[in-house]
């Protein structure tokens, strides 16, 4: 797919959108003060600094001190629940489909000392070892039209839960008690089922799938999913007529060779995800129409690493599927990292409870906005028409060339900077040509200082 022409005028309509999702939260901020603190915290987050801490937001937005962000993050009267919940609302309004995909995943907040909230050496999927972290779970949402996050929840070890006087310091709410990362899970999917949003499937790793209350809860739904586990987990199948439980790994031990199908789980940076992939039955579902498979993943170059999952799903339905939602959860994990590089979903200095809540829900709310500007402007069906015609490949229009593109309108910094309504193709950093190219406009100049963008996507 290729997308052809952005004119100035068309991303300046782009931060239009953002602030009319500012005043979709603005409501439930009280007073002028943080109300006008978070438009400019949203467009902080989106810009290029370095870091998007108190003191370099507040230089970004022209405060001389980091007094307000500060207030906003740790006093100020406002419920980062509300946001989330219209958070929830601007993502199904612009990014629902019926093939949408819930995503549980988590990752890793390095931090130095023991005062922030929920912190300890634990292990870290992010940095694939044990280090002084904080962790948190997300839950987003993957579909055709696009992939960004709908849910939040710091995890708080048992050591932390069961400290008053170092809960009472970090912020803690009094109700809130030791909850392991899938009872976590399973909160933000019950808030988002009660509000409405819903999803064809259900996916999440094996710290997820190891859960039984989950998969029972997902399967008493009627909720399709795909579930990481752990090697060792127990099913029950059938031999012979008989009901009989092993490790999984030792039912896909005995696959015949020709069981074994090769499929992709979805593009990644090198190109296809290709994998060996097999399936079968497991115990009968009680849901009519319903069936529990087993579903095994092994590498085409070491046979060897092999991963697991099961799988409720409707009878009817296809291998190939299945495989696409298991490979859903890379493109989250892909989408945790923009987070952290756009709009620094992970560079905040706040220590208690309410200012993690809120630093990550506003710099959700960021990513949100970013995915849903892309989705409209590549359009539903990934093209946009327009009379200039490249002969160059162009890069693709992703969440961070979105926000590239804001900024080099000045749409998103302290000061907006004049732009003529000229085109710039902007070249990637990676891109052969290893130079911008500068395109005359319909109707002016080509030597011009524009900031305009015109980008591509192809397949």
């Amino acid at each position: 797919m290729v997308m052809e022409d952005l004119d100035v005028a068309e991303i300046r309509g782009w931060a239009v959108g953002l602030s009319a999702l500012h005043q979709r939260i603005a409501k439930h901020f009280v007073r002028a003060e943080p109300r006008h603190h978070a438009y400019d915290c949203l467009r902080a987050l989106i810009s290029p600094i370095e870091r998007k801490n108190g003191w370099q937001i507040a230089e970004h937005v022209g405060d001389a001190t980091p007094d307000g962000v500060q207030r906003l993050l740790a006093t100020a009267q406002w419920h980062a629940d509300q946001i989330r919940d219209d958070l929830q609302t601007y993502v199904v309004e612009h990014l629902g489909h019926p093939e949408a995909v819930f995503v549980i995943d988590e990752t890793g907040f390095l931090k130095k000392g023991a005062k922030s909230v929920g912190v300890k050496r634990q292990y870290s999927g992010t940095a694939g070892r044990t280090e002084n972290c904080q962790i948190g779970v997300f839950l987003a949402s993957a579909s055709p039209c696009g992939r960004t996050f709908l849910d939040r929840e710091l995890y708080l070890p048992k050591e932390w839960a069961s400290d008053p006087e170092r809960c009472e310091e970090a912020g803690v709410p009094e109700q809130i008690v030791f909850a392991t990362k899938p009872q976590l899970a399973r909160q933000m999917l019950e808030r988002a089922f009660k509000a409405g949003v819903s999803a064809a499937w259900v996916t999440g790793d094996s710290v997820y799938g190891a859960d039984f209350c989950l998969r029972k809860e997902l399967t008493d739904r009627g909720q399709a999913s795909v579930l990481a586990v752990k090697s060792t987990q127990s099913l029950w199948g059938w031999e012979t007529g008989v009901p009989v439980q092993r490790p999984i790994r030792d039912v896909v031990e005995r696959v015949a060779p020709e069981a074994w199908v090769h499929l992709s789980a979805g593009d990644g940076a090198k190109g296809p995800r290709l994998y060996d992939w097999a399936w079968g039955l497991m115990a009968p579902a009680r849901r009519s129409g319903w069936e529990h498979w087993w579903l095994a993943r092994r590498s085409i170059s070491d046979p060897s690493e092999v991963a697991y999952y099961f799988v409720y799903a409707p009878e009817a339905t296809a291998l190939t599927e299945i495989v696409e939602v298991a490979g859903t959860r890379w493109a989250v994990e892909e989408s945790l990292e923009t987070a952290k590089g756009e709009v620094g979903l992970d560079q905040y200095e706040v220590r208690k409870w309410t200012g993690w809540y809120r630093h990550i829900t506003l710099a959700l709310l960021a990513h949100a906005f970013l995915t849903v500007t892309r989705a409209k402007a590549v359009g539903s069906d990934g093209q946009k028409g327009g009379a200039l015609r490249l002969d160059v490949e162009l890069i693709p229009l992703t969440v961070p060339e979105v926000r590239r593109l804001l900024v080099g309108v000045g749409l998103v910094g302290a000061a907006a900077r004049g732009a003529h309504d000229a085109l710039v193709i902007l070249a990637a950093e990676t891109s052969s040509a290893g130079q911008a190219l500068a395109l005359q406009a319909p109707n002016g100049p080509t030597n011009c200082s524009s900031a305009a963008v015109v980008l591509g996507t192809k397949k």
